[in-house]
């Protein structure tokens, strides 16, 4: 079992912090191929990594009903389905790619599951090059997302992609 430090990692910057959690998930993997629980591990150690976090957490493709269906999620209660091309979450699988969004009130179409959201970033989850499903942030700050958040949350994507092949 891996032990976080939660109150000293708030104190590294946004790359260090990124860079930290990303060993950690490489840590909490090890050994370990039940995909709830590595996907319940990576949305808890991000949701308390990062205080701008309101929520995060997984929705994946559901082809019975041909919509994205809620997994494993961190925060308050969340929208247990949604339309394809609809929202940010269903926006980021039909075009296949990360959309941050500085001010959801501004998004068309954006679906509010809880009130306090004020800015999201949404990236696509693949499996063996089919988009699967997306990894969800939302926080309670107006532009808290940005190139770092990206590109490190891309990165923790390719991880969970690999559990999911």
């Amino acid at each position: 079992m891996i032990e976080v430090d939660f109150k000293n990692i708030k104190t590294l910057s946004k790359k260090e912090r990124y860079s930290t959690v990303l060993k950690q998930v490489d840590a909490l993997l090890e050994g370990e191929d039940n995909i709830i629980a590595n996907l319940s591990n990576i949305v808890s150690l991000l949701k308390n990594s990062f205080e701008y976090y309101l929520w995060v957490g997984y929705y994946f493709y559901d082809d019975k009903k041909n919509n994205l269906v809620l997994g494993p999620f961190q925060g308050t209660l969340a929208c247990t389905r949604i339309e394809i091309g609809k929202g940010v979450c269903g926006t980021s699988f039909s075009n296949k790619e990360t959309i941050v969004v500085e001010d959801v009130n501004k998004f068309p179409g954006h679906i509010f599951c809880d009130s306090n959201s004020k800015s999201e970033i949404v990236v696509p989850i693949y499996k063996n090059n089919i988009v699967t499903g997306v990894l969800d942030v939302d926080s309670g700050e107006y532009a808290s997302f940005d190139e770092v958040d990206k590109i490190y949350l891309e990165e923790l994507v390719t991880k969970i992609s690999k559990l999911l092949s």
